[in-house]
């Protein structure tokens, strides 16, 4: 089953050492995923200024600076895992460094046919 790992975490609680080690420490578990065939992709995002919230609300597109909602922790990336079932998938998410200092919140992936995107 496939899973997307969810990277919350104050953009400040970072050093830019602290940053870089989490970095590579993810570069390193992306590189034993691989190797487990549990791999699917993984990014970091653009610190949450850069981010653009679009809503339509009464047939009318609204779009605004900045994420949807105001919270501590913003997100700040995914990792997207093929695990056997959910436990396998937390087991994995305690592995990120992120973890250490922010949440990772896992959610299944809704599988679609491919033709539900051919249009």
């Amino acid at each position: 089953m496939k899973y997307m790992l969810l990277i919350y975490s104050e953009e400040n609680a970072w050093t830019e050492s602290e940053r870089e080690d989490c970095y590579a420490e993810s570069v390193q578990l992306t590189h034993q995923l691989q190797a487990n065939g549990q791999y699917l992709g993984a990014a970091p995002l653009q610190p949450v200024a850069t981010a653009t919230s679009v809503r339509i609300r009464n047939g009318k597109r609204l779009v605004t600076d900045g994420p949807f909602a105001e919270t501590r922790e913003q997100l700040g990336g995914y990792f997207l895992i093929n695990a056997r079932d959910l436990n396998e998938a937390i087991n994995i998410a305690g592995r990120l460094p992120t973890a250490h200092k922010g949440t990772i919140e896992i959610r299944p992936i809704i599988e679609l046919e491919e033709q539900a995107y051919a249009g």
